[in-house]
């Protein structure tokens, strides 16, 4: 707990050494290792009927279970929720002082008990049938009352915990979510949950962020648009870059089409031929085949192409060409996409 001091060790006993520490490591990760590669023989029909019961649920898939488990439970109904089935977590000890009425007969509950024989879970099973609702048990043991009960057991059993007591759970609780996150990629792709759709339930993130933002979204218009004809002088070029601030300035013809930028690098290397900057049209100095983007491409593709080609700033062309807009890493950053 928060403030407590670490424990001594018991008296007489030496301090582990750093190779003991490591080794107890991997002993742990490898009993975890073991118990998970143990979990793919027993996907099969009971998986899929698991599955099936998800995607024809008609309300929420109510996940519970106590101590470890419902940490793990709390974990699993997250994930589901958030990759387009509605889940909640339900404390089973909660539930019978109120709770109980969060279940209803459109529901669908998933529980958790590696025992299989938890009492505050256990407990639920009359209302459930009371209800009709369909009953999900992941379980270490498929001879348990809730296993019995249940409509589909996944068996998510592991030989061993890792904690080396093997009392702790620690390899059970790796192994139901696991098993849980399996259910939920199953789940999410036979209903063709797309990135989208995920980006949507997490709005706030930067996930969100990078699948729902667009180049309109971000890009300058109008006047704030740095634009110069090819025929314009040099200087006016760079009161059109200092004035606008995006680092570039668009050349464009007369009908908008863009026929290509001026950056600060080329400004760099143009002043170095010591040019005159008022004789010199823009024509004559622009790096022509300029690298646009759509006003409707994601945000992200944005960040993409200035990573890809080393550049700051991006114009905005139409279907035809024409420049719509513009945006520089500046936009992407305030917006938090990169």
């Amino acid at each position: 707990m928060t403030g407590m001091s670490p424990q001594p060790a018991a008296p007489g006993a030496a301090s582990p050494d750093d190779e003991q520490l490591i080794a107890s490591a991997r002993r742990a990760l490898g009993i975890e290792e073991r118990a998970l590669g143990a979990l793919s023989t027993r996907v099969g029909p009971g998986f899929a009927a698991a599955c099936r019961l998800c995607l024809g649920c008609q309300g929420r898939v109510v996940v519970t279970g106590m101590g470890k488990s419902g940490h793990i439970a709390g974990k699993i109904a997250a994930t589901l929720a958030s990759t387009g089935t509605p889940a909640f977590f339900l404390h089973p000890a909660e539930a019978g002082h109120g709770d109980l009425g969060m279940i209803t007969r459109t529901d669908l509950l998933l529980a958790l008990s590696n025992s299989g024989e938890t009492p505050e879970v256990v407990a639920l099973l009359p209302h459930l049938k009371r209800l009709g609702v369909p009953l999900i048990v992941m379980t270490g043991r498929s001879d348990s009352t809730l296993a019995r009960a249940a409509n589909v057991t996944l068996d998510v059993a592991v030989e061993e915990e890792a904690c080396p007591l093997n009392l702790a759970p620690t390899a059970s609780t790796t192994a139901t979510l696991a098993m849980g996150d399996a259910l939920a990629v199953a789940v999410l792709e036979a209903r063709g949950f797309t990135a989208q759709d995920f980006a949507r339930s997490h709005p706030g993130g930067s996930l969100g962020r990078r699948l729902l933002l667009h180049v309109e979204d971000l890009m300058r218009t109008g006047a704030a648009l740095p634009r110069v004809l090819p025929t314009a002088p040099l200087s006016a070029g760079l009161l059109e870059m200092s004035a606008k601030g995006l680092g570039m300035t668009v050349v464009v013809d007369a009908e908008e089409r863009i026929l290509g930028v001026f950056t600060d690098g080329d400004l760099r290397r143009t002043l170095e031929t010591r040019i005159d900057v008022h004789t010199t049209t823009m024509g004559a100095v622009m790096t022509a085949g300029a690298k646009t983007i759509g006003a409707r491409e994601l945000a992200a593709e944005a960040v993409h192409l200035m990573e890809l080609y080393r550049i700051t700033a991006l114009p905005v062309a139409d279907a035809n060409g024409r420049l719509v807009g513009a945006l520089n890493v500046h936009d992407l950053f305030r917006a938090r996409v990169m």
